[in-house]
């Protein structure tokens, strides 16, 4: 039994944190096993503008976040998926999703390796992105990939931890704006069909008028159907009992990772290393920021 924990945050982080713990310890007494957390888990949503002094709220491995967590997985027997703002060394910062086994330890990190700068989500101003390929981690439930938002819409990184053992992803989002809801689900339906494993969303729900964040996490199984049907835009837990044995029946019936012809896809990283003309057309440099160097449209609303 896997769980996702939605929650609206408040300006007050330390706050957020205690309501994370206490819906971690409900999402225990469900019997999950493994539990996600939404994408910067516990800090408002402040890459919705550019400001420097936002960097405070960035931790280390070591800082008070990650050990409430390990403390919480370690009391509780759970392994989590922790997004977090990372800060490494003298100004490398990274949106980071830290995974922890059921005894406290971490078992590695997961950077974002896309990352959008677009109206309310100004991300490149903070984080750099992600210069750890795309990890898979093997717990005693489950062996799981992590693609935190905007990463979703890249199909190589599902297909990489599919290939790497992955037998479910779970996607913490920041997505806001109802009416992309849509392109999310049909997006993950398809990397679960196409990849043969269990994609689970977590997503934030509460915010602003300006930006609010409507929920509806899910998971989907290996067909592409829901477990769980998208859930409301409020704060809460959101549980999935994934069979395992199902990955190998699809992939036997649905054989995409076996046909695949690896030696032909060379173009994919040959053809416009620096994205396509049109992309190279809204460079800004005057836009940079600290990490950010590109200013582009928003999509059709996150």
């Amino acid at each position: 039994r896997v769980a996702g924990i939605q929650m609206s945050c408040s300006e007050d982080p330390r706050k957020n944190l205690l309501r994370t713990l206490d819906l971690l310890q409900i999402a225990a007494g469900m019997e999950a096993r493994i539990v996600c957390l939404q994408e910067l888990v516990h800090l408002p949503w402040f890459p919705r503008t550019s400001s420097p002094s936002h960097f405070d709220h960035a931790e280390t491995l070591d800082g008070e976040t990650v050990a409430r967590l390990r403390e919480a997985a370690r009391r509780h027997g759970l392994v989590l998926v922790c997004p977090i703002f990372e800060r490494e060394g003298e100004g490398e910062f990274y949106n980071t999703a830290v995974v922890i086994d059921q005894n406290g330890e971490v078992l590695g990190k997961y950077r974002k390796n896309h990352v959008p700068y677009f109206p309310f989500y100004e991300e490149r101003f903070y984080f750099k992105p992600g210069n750890l390929g795309f990890p898979v981690f093997k717990t005693d439930f489950a062996t799981l990939g992590v693609q935190i938002s905007w990463d979703i819409f890249f199909p190589e990184g599902a297909r990489i931890m599919a290939l790497g053992g992955a037998q479910v992803i779970f996607a913490p989002t920041a997505g806001a704006f109802l009416e992309s809801c849509g392109k999310w689900e049909t997006v993950l339906r398809a990397h679960a069909i196409t990849n043969g494993l269990y994609i689970f969303r977590v997503n934030r729900v509460g915010g602003t008028d300006e930006l609010s964040f409507y929920g509806r996490s899910f998971c989907v199984d290996p067909h592409g159907e829901f477990l769980t049907p998208p859930s409301g835009d409020h704060d809460g837990v959101v549980l999935a009992d994934l069979d395992l044995e199902v990955i190998d029946e699809v992939r036997y019936q649905w054989p995409f990772l076996r046909d695949r012809r690896g030696e032909i896809y060379g173009e994919l990283a040959a053809v416009c290393p620096n994205g396509p003309p049109a992309d190279r057309a809204l460079a800004n440099p005057q836009a940079s920021g600290s990490h950010g160097d590109l200013v582009s449209p928003a999509p059709d609303r996150m």
